[in-house]
């Protein structure tokens, strides 16, 4: 699908500037799914070809210049790359009103969201707290997803299209919950990695991750 739609940007079809079809009409033009076309456009997106707006749709990149690539990881796939033996827990699933803070995240009034709360596990040792709010009307399925099989980040990144998202890296103190949950003392410095995603405009999730000590991540240029 990236190739068909480079192709047509080679050639001129989409000029530089033009804005391109919306996915779902694509998915019918090629006869495949959304969340395929989606897959594409983001990685004509991080390659700097197209530029992704929320509201505003895709459009042909005027300048096209080299972007950082940060997919979405998937923490099995993180955690056996390592070398480790994945495993992970479901601590918390509720529907439940959510904090001020995730709202103005989500750009939501208040409502019941799908609060998630994951332990993920390398070699049965703990790797990473995953805290995490999903907006059930843009994964309506996620309420029946087999949860004991496949993690919440797992399903999402199969199941749920995204066309932005915003990022960001910081350190924290470990706080009581989470020192617990990772088997270390309060206030260890951890990594903490926060992240916001969208489909056209309609927020999916807001999740927050802490990382052990020592962790590193990597991106390609």
């Amino acid at each position: 699908m990236r190739k068909l739609l480079l192709k047509r940007i080679h050639s001129g079809e989409w000029a530089p500037g033009a804005i391109i079809p919306v996915e779902a009409d694509l998915a019918v033009e090629y006869g495949c799914s959304r969340t395929t076309v989606n897959r594409a456009l983001r990685q004509l997106a991080e390659a700097g070809i197209v530029e992704r707006r929320r509201k505003r749709g895709t459009r042909v990149n005027p300048t096209p210049v080299a972007r950082t690539t940060l997919e979405i990881p998937i923490i099995r796939q993180e955690v056996t790359d390592r070398g480790g033996d994945y495993s992970h827990h479901i601590l918390l699933q509720e529907m439940a009103p959510a904090p001020a803070f995730v709202y103005a995240k989500l750009g939501l009034p208040d409502q019941d969201l799908l609060h998630l709360e994951t332990l993920h596990l390398s070699d049965n040792r703990p790797y990473m707290v995953e805290d995490r709010w999903v907006n059930v009307d843009a994964a309506p399925h996620i309420k029946t997803a087999p949860f004991d099989k496949i993690s919440p980040n797992e399903w999402l990144v199969q199941e749920v299209p995204y066309s932005d998202g915003e990022i960001s890296f910081s350190a924290c103190a470990a706080d009581e919950r989470v020192a617990e949950l990772l088997e270390v003392k309060v206030g260890t410095p951890l990594f903490l990695v926060e992240r916001t995603t969208w489909m056209d405009g309609s927020p999916i999730t807001t999740l927050k991750m802490y990382y052990t000590e020592g962790f590193r991540m990597s991106s390609r240029l």
